[in-house]
């Protein structure tokens, strides 16, 4: 017991994957790399590093060659990175023991998302726990995107603490936020239509308000500040992007909207963002100073 697998997938990661790469050299017995069929320098790099290197048919997204990849490590322990994240040492002096004196059969770990050049502490991104050690056999992947691994055994959390985190160099800009969501919400909207979802043009309204509540509110992305609120913004209009590929896939079928049905959802919307900013502010200022606002909200359920 003890050795470990180091698994990384691969797409024209000539960029972000010498840093990886570099971040393992103290942990890992082996290293696997799962290309994808790069055009860039990505397979020279990993070959040079000392990788297994393997190839892979080009998909949408990761979890299909996750699998795959797994299948190729011969580690007692496997460590799932990405190209664009790195571990440090702390995180790795941690799996290193784990490896020797296991407590479960897999991990979660938290991750430290650096998204247009911040940490991001709040808007659901921290501690963002990921499955990604394991003992070989106990943990593997279906093929539906951002998909829960399967796992078998007993599993434990890694503290949510910055020295344990696995470094995730997530959006450095705007446009490879676009970029990126272009190429999910394709996929996504592929999901739902093959799930038989009913596309209703409310779902333009109602869904991506309802990300942007749960992230710039009841996350506390305003914590964060502007990238919050950025955040908050990209991941509502990610929404709607899936349900407007939907509304595409079915041929874009017409639909009547009424004055009175619209004005019905927007103040329906109008009371779900009264309600956060209120508990928003309740939060911000404590039991005796909220005091006021606790009654105004017990009315305001009252009577809407």
């Amino acid at each position: 017991m003890g050795k470990i697998s180091v698994v990384i997938n691969t797409l024209n990661e000539e960029a972000n994957l010498p840093r990886a790469l570099a971040s393992i050299t103290s942990l890992a017995d082996e290293i696997v790399v799962v290309d994808m069929q790069s055009e860039d320098q990505t397979v020279e790099l990993a070959k040079k590093a000392g990788a297994k290197v393997f190839s892979h048919k080009r998909v949408g997204y990761v979890e299909p060659a996750r699998n795959f990849a797994i299948g190729k490590a011969t580690g007692d322990f496997i460590l799932v990175l990405d190209a664009d994240e790195e571990i440090g040492s702390e995180l790795s002096k941690k799996l290193k023991e784990l490896s020797l004196k296991p407590k479960a059969d897999y991990y979660r770990v938290p991750r430290k998302n650096i998204n247009f050049g911040r940490w991001i502490k709040n808007s659901r991104w921290w501690p963002d726990y990921n499955i990604r050690f394991f003992k070989k056999g106990a943990v593997s992947w279906n093929e539906l995107i951002h998909s829960v691994p399967m796992t078998v055994g007993k599993g434990l959390d890694l503290p949510a603490e910055e020295r344990f985190a696995i470094v995730h160099h997530n959006y450095p800009t705007v446009s490879k936020y676009i970029e990126r969501m272009n190429r999910y919400s394709d996929i996504q909207a592929g999901v739902l239509k093959e799930t038989g979802y009913k596309f209703i043009w409310s779902d333009l309204i109602s869904k991506p308000l309802a990300e942007f509540l749960s992230r710039f509110f009841s996350g506390e992305g305003y914590k964060d500040g502007v990238h919050g609120l950025a955040l908050s913004l990209l991941q509502a209009f990610s929404e709607a992007a899936v349900y407007l590929k939907l509304w595409q896939l079915k041929d874009f079928p017409e639909s009547t909207i009424g004055i009175k049905e619209f004005s019905e959802e927007v103040k329906k919307s109008e009371k779900e963002i009264k309600w956060w900013v209120l508990d928003a502010k309740i939060k911000q200022k404590g039991f005796i100073g909220s005091l006021p606002l606790r009654i105004y909200r017990k009315l305001f359920l009252k009577n809407g």
